[in-house]
């Protein structure tokens, strides 16, 4: 199993919308980074993925799982986008922040931290460990 991390701004695409779609989940469309992409292309039916909350919140809110391998992108005609579907699993039951990450032994080589930019990103298994024990969940 791999690790994630989804970004959206929650005013576009927040924690309770995805939770909405129930066990069908959503399509994590509209990625136009070919890094994100790649990471998308990468991920197998059941790999977890946090969900954080941009811009607004600056934080880590919820557990994810892929639950549709990378497929065209609905969104577009042009053939190199792709996206894969995610279903909300659970809340964490305290909010994980970004100044915490900072923060943190063993968050600080994190993509969150490094790359803030970036979408979608891979989180190793040791830094999922972290942020699910800071969040109050069990891994």
């Amino acid at each position: 199993m791999a690790y994630w991390l989804f970004k959206s701004e929650p005013d576009a695409w927040s924690w309770d919308q995805q939770v909405a779609k129930g066990d069908a989940g959503e399509e994590w469309a509209g990625v136009r980074n070919y890094q994100a992409r790649n990471n998308m292309r990468a991920m197998k039916i059941g790999d977890l993925g946090f969900f954080y909350h941009s811009n607004i919140g600056k934080e880590i809110v919820g557990i994810v799982e892929v639950c549709a391998e990378s497929a065209p992108d609905s969104t577009t005609d042009d053939p190199r986008w792709d996206c894969v579907h995610i279903r909300a699993l659970r809340p964490l039951q305290r909010p994980v922040t970004l100044e915490t990450c900072k923060m943190q032994p063993g968050l600080e080589n994190m993509a969150l931290v490094k790359s803030m930019r970036l979408s979608v990103q891979p989180v190793t298994p040791e830094e999922w460990r972290i942020v699910c024990a800071l969040g109050g969940v069990d891994p």
